[in-house]
Parts: structure tokens; sequence; C-alpha cells
């Protein structure tokens, strides 16, 4: 059995229509599973970059890019072997809570609180895939009202 592997893949695409939608059909329809997605337009172009994180043997990872090749508005494709990938999680937390371990907490993960109201503070960080869902794991403890978590963006160093 070919043994699977968690990947990072950039699509540069033209800033249009259907072209995500394009992409996430070719997954679907090959069966391949995205673990996340990030999609933003790339400053002062007519482009976007996709942020791919999947996750298969090399041979599904070929295909999967061989494919994303084929499509149209795609201009170019990185299977990412050294890169720089980052992802930022916001949470919601109620005052009640120490304030001070909070933002201890959050320091250590890139982070800080980025807004405070009457009964609620919201924390942000930023960081590696796996020390996100460590952060998350730890932030448990102060009993968040509500998680989100984007998807990975990544640079080739």
């Amino acid at each position: 059995m070919e043994q699977t592997e968690r990947r990072v893949i950039s699509v540069i695409v033209m800033n249009e229509a259907s072209v995500l939608s394009r992409i996430a059909g070719l997954f679907s329809g090959r069966g391949y599973n995205i673990e996340s997605l990030t999609v933003a337009p790339i400053p002062d172009s007519k482009y976007s970059r996709i942020t791919i994180v999947t996750s298969g043997s090399v041979r599904v990872i070929e295909q999967i890019t061989k494919q994303l090749h084929k499509l149209i508005p795609v201009l170019k494709v990185y299977e990412h072997a050294d890169l720089v990938e980052k992802e930022m999680a916001m949470v919601k937390i109620p005052m009640n809570e120490s304030l001070g371990d909070i933002e201890a907490l959050t320091h250590a993960y890139n982070g800080s609180i980025v807004n405070v109201g009457s009964d609620t503070m919201i924390v942000m960080v930023t960081d590696e895939p796996t020390r996100i869902g460590h952060f998350l794991e730890a932030i448990k403890r102060f009993h968040p009202k509500e998680i989100v978590r984007s998807g990975s963006v990544a640079l080739e160093r």
C-alpha cells in the first residue's frame, strides 16, 4: 500500500468567475479530499493564488498536479517541497476568564488580543498549522464560545 502524505499545492489562476468551482470539481470528481483551501487575489495583478492542502500518495499528488495543469485558467502549479506555511485562528472567549493567562498563551503562538467587549474578548494567533492545532487544544481550558480557523497559506522559500 502506498504511503499517504500531507501536501501543499499553490495554483496561480486568472482571477475570474468559475475557476474555483472547476478546481474543486477536479478534486471531487476524482474522490480527492481538500483539507484546506485558501484563495486571494495577487496584489497589482489579474491573478489569484489558491493554496490547497490535501493528502495522498506520490502517484495521487502527481495526478492532481497534472490535472490542475490541464485547466485553462491555470497559469502555474507549485507542489511545495521547502515552504513557509502559516495559518490563522480567532477565538472568542468569555471575559470572566483570566486575561493574563490568555494573553500569555496567545503570545506564545504569535498572537494577541484583538478585541475586547463587555462580555467577550477575541484573540488571534498566526503560526504553523500544527502549532495552531496545539493552541486550539490549549485554549479549551478557557471555555471558548467560538473558534474560526483559516486555511493554510504558503510560499516556497
